[in-house]
């Protein structure tokens, strides 16, 4: 492209959010709809994506649905491609934290942490890869941690899900960048979601959070639009299977 700013604009393109009810994926829907994408959300609780339908306009749309249940996929890809044809963008942004220490993680909290934080992301991908190859073009954005190099305490099955992710990201980029489906990663920081709401209702934790950032401060939900938008447009043309921190340089130190 011979215009710089044309290389975020998303205006004829769909993009699909998975966990869109709430925290970093509500954010996410957000801010690819001001960049002018279609927006399919998805997630299970039907008021919240009503709400957040109403809130985006008539160039949005959703779907209630757990995506931990494979047999429904089809279903799935059927209801998201519907309104606005198949979506070029993935962002899944569902995910868990049960945060039970090592010698009190169940078998029940294990599985559900893995179903939706790992194979989620992949079966769900799965499905929409066919029409993406189709295109030749598709943005698909995982969502990493601070855990998937870090160990925290009560992260056992979230981090292990987490660093999966990781490793997942560069097999998916492996397998489907030559058909022109670029796959990265984003591993926020500390944001203020439901995910994390029992770190902020902690103003020591929280404050100790800031403190161990480069930046000085923890996230705020606007810090997670550029690199967003940057993993979905056009601008990311040559970057695949890489996983971008977006932690204030929590990480870093």
């Amino acid at each position: 492209m011979d215009d710089p700013r044309a290389l975020f604009d998303l205006t004829g393109k769909t993009a699909c959010v998975t966990g869109a009810s709430s925290g970093l994926g509500r954010r996410a829907a957000f801010a690819l709809a001001a960049a002018g994408a279609n927006v399919i959300a998805v997630a299970r609780r039907k008021p919240e994506l009503l709400s957040l339908t109403e809130e985006l306009g008539e160039k949005s749309a959703f779907v209630a649905f757990d995506v931990t249940n494979r047999e429904g996929l089809p279903n799935l890809r059927n209801a998201v491609s519907a309104p606005f044809g198949t979506p070029d963008i993935l962002i899944h942004a569902a995910g868990i934290n049960t945060r039970q220490s090592a010698d009190e993680v169940t078998a029940d909290g294990w599985d559900k942490t893995l179903a939706l934080n790992l194979s989620a992301p992949f079966f769900v991908s799965q499905a929409f890869a066919p029409a993406m190859k189709s295109k030749g073009w598709g943005r698909i954005v995982n969502f990493a941690s601070l855990q998937t190099t870090r160990a925290f305490p009560g992260g056992i099955a979230y981090g292990a899900t987490k660093a999966g992710i990781a490793q997942l990201t560069r097999a998916m980029a492996e397998a489907w960048s030559s058909d022109g489906i670029n796959v990265n990663a984003i591993g926020p920081g500390f944001f203020p979601t439901e995910l994390t709401q029992p770190v902020f209702e902690d103003p020591d934790r929280a404050a100790r959070n800031a403190a161990q950032t480069c930046i000085g401060r923890n996230g705020q939900m606007t810090d997670i639009d550029g690199p967003l938008l940057f993993l979905c447009s056009h601008a990311s043309a040559y970057v695949t299977g890489q996983l971008l921190m977006v932690d204030g340089g929590y990480t870093a130190k």
